[in-house]
């Protein structure tokens, strides 16, 4: 027997909320060097099972940037025991799965129902040591990680980030991009990559962290049984001493590049994760950077300067940096003067008292709020022991916040934001064509792709050990609904696991309403509900929040306004109050509106020049006429003509307590809650009535068209095929879903997944949807293509929707889809934000208070008579919509 290391954490008698994540934990080392992480949480039947490796784009050598990634991707590609595409497997398990690389780690992560853990243990010892690596399979991945590549290129954002860093850190590899060039990918050997895979997937170099509900002692024991065999050596993975190194040119690196908006990138090296002024540094970017009562909010944006400013401290094992990302309205000079003024009054004079706590109070509540899901949980232990080779690290980082004084502020201003220290970026639009006029059209090709035969289920499932049978659950708890007398609609679910509380709601005053005036007007009232009240200003409103690191947002959707607010229990009142004063007593201020009016104006310039927004765009705008309210999309005449007068109307007709459902999943009395619901939103009345709208039936197209976009400096295409599809009480909904699931739901697992992506290598991704809401929406298939690649994978596409339409799915393949969607179905109602959004739609829809528990009922009961039905009915290869946009040929 493989002796073992094990500590078993103290239960606090009163926990500390800083210490909430790594009380319970359970560390263990097996004898091989495999670190070991269990967290029982029993607040759902589910689990999350992630492989942590300690190797990134930091161990690697010249000529090899990007094999990490690359071996990330193969990773997938299947085992010696086991040649199948994990994708499949995971999905036919009902994970939660991805993978991701980074500077320090690659990671591997799956959440599912705790009667698969088992399982995916046997599949993860499986993939560390047997992984098939291939000449045939690196040549087909080599070809969509190069799509990837070029999908993070078609960004003016990627593109200047890249070049400051490689220019901020040109002797570390923190200075190359994670996921490689296509230089350097295109030049993988086989050997190489082997050579990689047995350097560093080794159990001493990597950490296997569990959480959610098992048995810790059982799921060691089953660890020891998988993992205790495999050899391991070590792996050399110390870090490298931090240094600070001057910028090799003050000068900006400027890029002068066709795109649609200025943008300013500011790069700042720091010390690595442990070193002692992480804290102080993470309290000045909050103070900076962390809603309109930072510094850079009135210094940049309510200025008119800039339409968005992001900043964060990237804290690794070798060093870091701090980046400071500006979209800008004005010349990029203009925008240097203020950021540099601004981080000079930091370097000069002590921070406000006032400012220090807003700052300590909202890291420490989004510390708590981020970790409410296990599988967030699970990654930030792998994260702490991976960077720090400590789980408990971030206590250490939560008490470091704690005890930073305004003097500590000061101090690591002027120790590391300074001018001579910095690496600036500019980048300079050099044209912009605007929005495409009908776009481009294209002939249509006569190539015929014949796709491969279907991937059978049953040989996918020999692969597996044998699963529990998975039968539909009816023990969701159901939450309490309500109406208050002015006909809001409340639903309320209590959950005591965490001290937090996750609001969702939906307002029927969406962009749809856009279609009877001026298009934007929803999403401009959406966006300056924050803005001031007859109560408060914008940042009272904001401060309010902020202090207690709560938030509360609004985006108008097509089909409503999405409300989501984050709180910690006790700030709930708060967040409710604030809710309610912004729905009631709105004033959009003039200045603070024309400002919301700039930022959008960019914000459509920049989705003009993104292929995948402008391919959306019109796609959606050839599939549904003009006089329907799925057409409109905002102009920049639209938004320039909306007047405060406009919007007040809007407010006023379509702000309704009729018009509102909440939803609330978290830490509270229900009583309670009720209670001030009354005495807030419950007092709510407003007597206009907004008419219907006239939504005319959708018509598909009677054959094939194309449309293209071109687009210049971009490197991948995005195109969007398909046609008008089904609403959410359509009778063949359930039967769509299953269909959907088989023929594109899932790019590792479906059909047009397995074609597309990893036999023709063709694209980094495919998938398709039905967005069935209150009205008929699309159905869509959408994938990223290199443009001498497009037409290859439109035919095949094509072609595979032709072969579904002739020859049906099997009857393996609906199991196995029922199977994945049984078996997933508890894991994402484990995730309270995806609980709260799940019982928000079903209310908003009109379904019945039990469909989430019925729902697992009505996949299974689906046969294949339906299935074929939904094919005839809904599958139509001949009447497709297609829109590319970007490098078109």
């Amino acid at each position: 027997m493989t002796q073992l290391t094990t500590s078993n954490d103290t239960l606090p008698s009163s926990p500390d909320l800083r210490n909430v994540l790594t009380t319970g934990v359970r560390k263990t080392t097996l004898e091989n060097g495999l670190t070991i992480l269990l967290k029982a949480v029993h607040t759902a039947p589910v689990v999350s099972v992630q492989v942590w490796y300690r190797v990134g784009s930091r161990n690697e050598v010249p000529g090899l940037n990007g094999i990490t990634h690359q071996l990330e991707h193969l990773m997938f590609k299947g085992t010696q025991s086991r040649p199948v595409q994990f994708g499949k497997l995971f999905s036919a398990l009902g994970s939660a799965s991805n993978a991701f690389t980074s500077y320090d780690m690659t990671a591997y992560y799956n959440t599912v129902g705790s009667d698969k853990l088992e399982t995916l243990l046997i599949l993860e010892a499986d993939r560390m040591q047997n992984v098939l690596l291939t000449a045939d399979q690196l040549a087909s991945e080599k070809r969509v990680v190069i799509s990837e590549l070029q999908g993070y290129e078609n960004s003016p954002d990627y593109r200047l980030s890249k070049g400051v860093m490689q220019q901020a850190f040109p002797h570390s590899n923190y200075g190359l991009p994670v996921g490689g060039t296509k230089a350097d990918v295109e030049q993988f050997t086989l050997a190489q990559v082997q050579n990689y895979y047995q350097t560093y997937y080794q159990p001493s170099n990597a950490t296997l962290v569990i959480t959610g509900d098992f048995e810790p002692a059982l799921v060691l024991e089953q660890i020891q049984t998988y993992f205790g065999p495999i050899p391991s050596t070590p792996v050399a993975t110390e870090a490298n001493p931090y240094t600070v190194t001057a910028p090799t040119s003050s000068a900006p690196l400027t890029l002068k590049e066709p795109g649609s908006a200025a943008l300013f990138d500011a790069v700042y090296p720091l010390p690595d994760a442990q070193h002692p002024d992480i804290p102080a540094l993470e309290i000045l970017d909050s103070i900076l950077s962390a809603g309109r009562n930072s510094r850079f909010y009135p210094a940049l944006i309510e200025s008119g300067l800039a339409t968005h400013a992001t900043a964060y401290v990237a804290a690794l094992m070798d060093s870091g940096w701090y980046n400071i990302s500006v979209t800008a309205a004005a010349p990029l000079p203009e925008v240097e003067q203020v950021v540099e003024a601004t981080l000079e009054q930091l370097r000069s004079q002590p921070i406000a008292a006032e400012e220090l706590e807003r700052a300590k109070t909202q890291l420490k509540a989004g510390f708590i709020l981020s970790n409410r899901e296990i599988e967030n949980q699970a990654s930030q232990l792998a994260y702490n022991q991976i960077v720090t080779g400590d789980h408990c690290f971030s206590d250490r980082y939560l008490a470091g916040i704690e005890a930073v004084t305004p003097e500590d502020v000061l101090r690591v201003a002027q120790t590391y934001l300074t001018p001579t220290q910095r690496t600036l970026g500019f980048f300079e639009p050099t044209q912009f064509e605007g929005q495409p006029i009908g776009g481009i059209p294209a002939t249509q090709t006569t190539e015929d792709f014949t796709p491969s035969e279907p991937v059978d289920p049953a040989q996918v499932a020999r692969y597996l050990p044998d699963l529990p049978h998975v039968e539909g659950s009816d023990t969701q708890t159901l939450p309490e609904r309500f109406q208050l007398d002015n006909g809001l609609t409340v639903l309320l679910l209590t959950d005591h696991s965490t001290p937090t509380v996750t609001l969702s709601g939906l307002l029927r005053a969406g962009n749809e309403w856009d279609y009877l005036t001026l298009a934007g007007v929803a999403s401009l009232t959406a966006d300056n509900l924050m803005s001031g009240t007859t109560r408060q200003d914008d940042l009272a409103l904001a401060k309010a929040l902020e202090d207690r690191g709560a938030s509360l947002d609004f985006l108008s959707l097509r089909e409503g306004v999405d409300i989501s607010g984050y709180a910690l229990s006790p700030d709930l009142p708060v967040m409710l109050e604030t809710l309610a004063d912004v729905l009631q007593q709105a004033t959009f201020p003039q200045h603070l509106l024309d400002l919301s009016r700039q930022r959008m104006l960019t914000h459509l310039q920049l989705e003009l020049d993104d292929p995948g927004s402008l391919a959306r765009r019109m796609f959606q705008q050839k599939i549904y006429t003009q006089n329907h309210p799925f057409h409109g999309f905002p102009t920049a005449n639209s938004l320039k003509n909306i007047s405060r007068e406009g919007i007040l109307r809007f407010y006023q007709q379509h702000y309704c307590p009729a018009n509102l459902i909440l939803t609330l999943v978290g830490d509270f009395e229900v009583a309670a809650v009720r209670s001030q619901l009354e005495q807030t939103l419950g007092k709510w009345h407003n007597p206009e009535s907004p008419a219907a709208l006239n939504f005319p039936d959708p018509q598909l197209p009677n054959t094939i068209q194309r449309f293209q976009a071109p687009l210049p400096g971009k490197a991948q295409v995005v195109t969007y095929m398909g046609y008008p599809g089904i609403e959410r009480h359509h009778p063949l909904y359930y039967a769509a879903m299953l269909l959907n699931q088989i023929i594109g739901g899932d790019t590792l697992s479906s059909r047009l997944g397995t074609e597309i992506r990893d036999r023709q290598g063709l694209t980094y991704g495919i998938y398709s949807y039905f967005a069935a809401g209150l009205h008929a929406g699309p159905f869509a298939i959408q994938m990223q293509t290199s443009p001498e690649d497009t037409q290859q994978a439109i035919s095949s596409t094509i072609a595979l929707l032709k072969q579904v339409k002739t020859e049906g799915i099997t009857t393996s393949e609906l199991q196995t889809a029922q199977r994945s969607i049984l078996n997933s179905y508890p894991v994402d109602l484990a995730d309270p934000d995806t609980l709260a959004q799940r019982l928000l739609m079903n209310e908003v829809l009109g379904l019945p208070i039990a469909e989430i528990r019925q729902l697992p009922q009505r996949i299974a009961a689906i046969t294949m008579a339906d299935i074929d039905q939904a094919i005839q009915s809904l599958i139509h290869p001949d009447r497709l919509v297609i829109v590319s946009a970007g490098p078109v040929e």
